[in-house]
């Protein structure tokens, strides 16, 4: 059964990008949502397997929503992995301190990388 993704980023382009790269490579992409708000309401409506979450969301923090959905149980059922534009050294003490489950670059997004993290191989 393929992996069921809810991509989050206030970036639509790349929304639409993500969206036809992941599902081109086999994933399913539930949902997609540009604020904090819709994609917390998605993440509990939808139940995905992953949800990939942009570290900075306009004015919002991509981290402050990642705690929200471990938080509020979303995470029991979902693996949270940070995405950006910006190097994983350049937030490697906030990924530490995150609940996320990993990160990947955005340049580097792919069905692997997702599959990687969701089956514990990296962090």
């Amino acid at each position: 059964m393929p992996i069921r993704c809810l991509i989050v980023d206030d970036n639509r382009p790349y929304l639409e990008a993500a969206r036809v790269l992941l599902e081109r490579e086999g994933l399913t992409v539930a949902g997609v949502a540009t604020t904090g708000n819709e994609a917390f309401r998605q993440a509990k409506a939808l139940l995905p397997d992953v949800v990939l979450v942009d570290i900075s969301l306009g004015e919002e923090n991509g981290f402050d929503l990642a705690r929200r959905l471990v938080e509020d149980g979303v995470g029991a059922v979902a693996t949270v992995v940070m995405i950006s534009t910006r190097a994983e050294e350049d937030v490697a003490d906030l990924l530490a301190d995150s609940p996320a489950a990993g990160f990947v670059p955005k340049a580097e997004l792919s069905a692997a990388a997702i599959r990687r993290i969701v089956d514990g191989r990296v962090r």
